[in-house]
């Protein structure tokens, strides 16, 4: 018996996702196929209305449905800060928080020589125009604790700096509820490196 080329083709899209292999992708094809409330259905039109409704906030470059988005339009954020991520989810975590009341901006990646990333290639001039901004005095770096993150971090500081804006990076450790034997090198050197007055 022939197999459906209507499911070879929804399992071939859904392996391109990340962290879908084959037999995930087969996994969730039969699911949806045997599933009776028409998941299949409300799935696609949930795709249909990412693809049509979704966009990327003109300031921050964050997911949004409005423009500009929600965070960069409300009153009470403050003007004075911008955290810089590497890409819209990170926006996410950190606002899950709940702490933070400043404004963001998404550099869609970070730098990347090998890979042919340049300055050009991320939203750096956008960020250095928000930075001219007289009401802008302080500019966080949240990115990846990456090489290349690191890489953007320095750059973004050298650049930045120039403009009178303090540049501040995230801190790095320890993270909560781990043990110091399971901490490589690296993070330790960090965590020392990065210690506040209790």
């Amino acid at each position: 018996m022939e197999s459906s080329q209507t499911l070879h083709k929804l399992t071939d899209e859904l392996q391109k996702l990340p962290g879908i292999g084959k037999k995930t992708a087969e996994r969730l094809v039969y699911s949806l196929l045997k599933s009776p409330d028409k998941q299949a259905t409300k799935l696609g039109k949930a795709l249909t209305d990412l693809d049509d409704k979704v966009i990327l906030c003109s300031e921050c470059g964050g997911i949004t449905e409005i423009n500009p988005c929600s965070i960069c339009s409300a009153k009470g954020r403050n003007r004075t800060i911008i955290c810089v991520v590497e890409q819209p989810l990170d926006i996410a975590i950190l606002e899950r928080i709940g702490r933070f009341d400043g404004l963001y901006h998404v550099l869609m990646g970070t730098l990347s020589p090998l890979d042919g990333i340049g300055p050009e290639s991320l939203r750096i001039d956008k960020l250095i125009e928000r930075a001219e901004n007289d009401e802008v005095k302080e500019v966080i770096v949240a990115t990846n604790p990456t090489m290349d993150g690191e890489a953007t971090a320095i750059y973004l500081a050298k650049t930045l700096g120039r403009l009178g804006v303090e540049v501040t990076r995230i801190a790095r450790g320890v993270p909560v509820g781990s043990d110091l034997e399971y901490v490589d090198e690296v993070t330790l050197l960090k965590s020392l490196e990065g210690r506040q007055k209790i």
